[in-house]
Formats: C-alpha cells, structure tokens, sequence
C-alpha cells in the first residue's frame, strides 16, 4: 500500500473512533496484564467475566499469591487452558514481588521475562498501562496486514515490524486498537463485510464481499467463436451435376 493510501486509511480509522480503547477490563497495570495473559487463544467478552469477579478481590500480586494456584482456577475455570494460565499467573506475581518491587515493568525484555508474556502481551501492556507507540500483532491484525496490503507478512513479528516502519508517527499511539477492532467487526475471517467498510477504497483486498442480497455482478460473455465458411467453388461439381440430371428426369 501506498504512503498516501496509508495515511488515508489511518485517518479515517481515527476519524471513526478518535480514541480506542482496549476491550479488556482492568483496573491498574498488573490487573492489565493478568487480563491480557488470560486473553490468549480466549475472546475478551470471556475474559472479561471471569476477571469481573476475579479482580474485585485480587489487584495486586501479593494478594495473588495468597489466593493460590486453586484458589485462581475457580475464579478462570470457563477461560481456555486455565490450569495453565494459573500456573503462570501466580508465577509471575511471585516474581514482580522479588525482582519488580511488586510493579509492572515498563520495559519490553523484562515483560517478557515474566511467566506466560510473550511479546505481544508485553506490547499491549506497554501501549494500553503506559502509553507506548507499540503494536501488538494478533490474529485480527496479522490478517488485516495481509489481506489489505498494509503490512504484508509471513508472521506475526514480519507484520509487526513492517506497521512499524510504515505507520505515520501521529498514528502509531492508537494503531494497534484501531487495526484490531477493525479485524474484529469488519475486516472478519470468514466473511469480511467490506460492503460497510470506511477503508475499502485504499484496501488492496481484490475479492470484496458485497452487501447481503446483492448478486454479484454478472461476467461478461465471452464471444463465441465460429468457423469460417469455406470459398465456393468456380467449378460445378459432380453432386450438382448430378442433382440437375435427377431433376431433369
């Protein structure tokens, strides 16, 4: 995608949705990045309730730890791969109690370091808790990269990097949440409704879905080929002869 395609498409995205914010409830950044290690391979509206009730007892790592291991699976049970999540969880609060003085590193490496946080959990928590220009690249964003030929990529890091570079500075602080709930409510897996899509002109997809009830537009019909007629022949032929003998008789 071009520059100039690019700051239109980040434009009106802002212009829709001036200031973005992350789906996840939270209440300060280690609640933040409790959420976000919950969220993975899991749906935000999940996450959501079991944090509910989850964080409006536990809001600190201390207060973690002495919940427990079983005592956090009743509390995240209804979340994918919960016993592992658990796991992690209380791992890594044990570990921003020694290491961290009990807070959140604003530090990418040290993010990472901790139990459960790869990098894109610690790019969410470094934009949503402190307000980097980081891009956290998830599954809505990985396909939105590539399908509109914003940041085309093979993988999560290659589209990362590629937003990265291509991104105009006054629109990298909300880019990851506009690119995300793009892909989450328009730019769809299945069935992107691009009949509805403020971005469509720009997007280098070729294939766009047309609105429901809209038959696509017939293909044009191919002419048909016929054979050329063979050159009469000058000299009378011995079936025509023939035939005028016959009538003739």
């Amino acid at each position: 995608m071009k520059p100039d395609k690019i700051e239109t498409f980040y434009r009106r995205l802002q212009e829709a949705e001036p200031r973005p914010e992350t789906e996840l409830k939270y209440v300060n950044p280690y609640t933040l990045l409790v959420a976000v290690v919950l969220s993975a391979q899991a749906t935000d509206v999940g996450v959501n309730k079991a944090t509910g009730p989850l964080f409006a007892k536990v809001d600190t790592p201390e207060k973690m730890v002495a919940l427990g291991e079983a005592g956090l699976k009743t509390f995240i049970k209804t979340i994918g791969l919960f016993n592992t999540k658990a796991k992690n969880v209380i791992a890594l609060s044990k570990l921003l109690i020694a290491e961290h003085n009990s807070q959140v590193p604003r530090d990418r490496d040290a993010l990472q370091a901790l139990p459960g946080v790869g990098r894109k959990t610690a790019n969410v928590v470094m934009n949503v808790a402190f307000g980097e220009s980081t891009i956290a690249v998830d599954t809505h964003i990985f396909r939105v990269g590539n399908r509109t030929g914003l940041a085309p990529g093979k993988d999560p890091l290659a589209v990362e990097l590629k937003l990265e570079k291509v991104t105009p500075p006054e629109f990298k602080r909300h880019a990851h949440h506009w690119l995300i709930l793009h892909g989450r409510y328009i730019c769809k897996a299945r069935l992107p409704e691009c009949w509805r899509c403020i971005v469509a002109d720009v997007c280098g997809y070729k294939d766009k879905t047309p609105a429901p009830g809209t038959k696509p537009s017939a293909a044009k019909a191919k002419p048909k080929k016929t054979k050329p007629r063979a050159a009469k022949s000058s000299a009378p032929s011995s079936r025509r002869g023939s035939s005028a003998r016959i009538a003739r008789r």
